[in-house]
């Protein structure tokens, strides 16, 4: 099955998804923490798994993916093409679930987490919070677009939380050096954003378009250039870590 995703179908990255792995690299700081809370599983389902990112690497690990593209990129053996919304398993046939970056994509949330909750004993969803108030400055700006887009993409953690039935709610500031080049990563990295094969592995750059794009990016080259970015932002050169809502949510045993 492929899920007509509300933030972005298969067919999206089938588009954005060559030589995603390039950029999206995976952070050792963020493994760490979904891998603490896999608890002891010993088999896990990793839904939307893309390319396989954050894949704790001794666990039997099952990636089910909507895009062929994405798929292909999937170094693993146990793969399936499906989408999160009817998983094509048996009930508890997992002892964990893991979801990064991924449920904004479904198009069917509530049902997507109930899937997860169906198939395994335990479940990790790493997320972000569309209703934590501290914004990119990219967003805040250069592309207020991207919020617009955002916000009706991404479900408040709150109702994310309630459907999967969470315990535990973990907080993932980004760190300044993040590897893992999504969209926040480059908070303090603003020539990052210059980068078109950077964009090129972010949904959100990719959905809005050049026409959108182009002039914002256009802005903030000359702002950089000017030296009016640093004047604004010499704060962030002195953080190593912001917090900008995203979320590690944890349910079940």
């Amino acid at each position: 099955m492929e899920s007509t995703a509300a933030g972005g179908s298969p067919a999206v990255y089938d588009r954005i998804g060559i030589g995603y792995r390039k950029v999206r690299r995976p952070d050792p700081r963020l493994a760490a923490l979904i891998d603490g809370a896999l608890g002891d599983a010993r088999t896990v389902v990793n839904v939307g798994a893309g390319s396989g990112s954050y894949e704790p690497a001794d666990r039997e690990v099952t990636a089910v993916e909507p895009s062929r593209v994405m798929l292909d990129q999937h170094p693993g053996t146990r793969k399936v093409k499906a989408g999160a919304e009817e998983l094509p398993f048996e009930d508890g046939a997992f002892d964990a679930a893991m979801a990064v970056m991924t449920v904004h994509h479904w198009s069917d949330l509530k049902r997507g987490l109930a899937e997860l909750r169906r198939v395994s004993r335990r479940q990790a969803v790493f997320t972000w919070d569309p209703t934590h108030p501290r914004v990119l400055w990219l967003i805040e700006e250069y592309l207020p677009e991207i919020r617009e887009l955002e916000l009706s993409w991404f479900t408040p953690l709150t109702e994310v939380a309630e459907a999967l039935g969470a315990h535990t709610v973990l907080p993932f500031p980004i760190p300044h050096d993040f590897t893992d080049g999504f969209q926040v990563a480059h908070w303090r990295r603003p020539e990052s954003y210059l980068d078109p094969v950077v964009r090129a592995a972010t949904s959100t750059f990719a959905t809005l378009g050049p026409a959108v794009v182009e002039p914002g990016i256009a802005r903030l080259h000359a702002d950089l250039e000017s030296g009016e970015w640093r004047r604004r932002h010499a704060g962030l050169l002195a953080r190593e870590s912001v917090d900008y809502g995203y979320r590690l949510v944890i349910a079940g045993d």
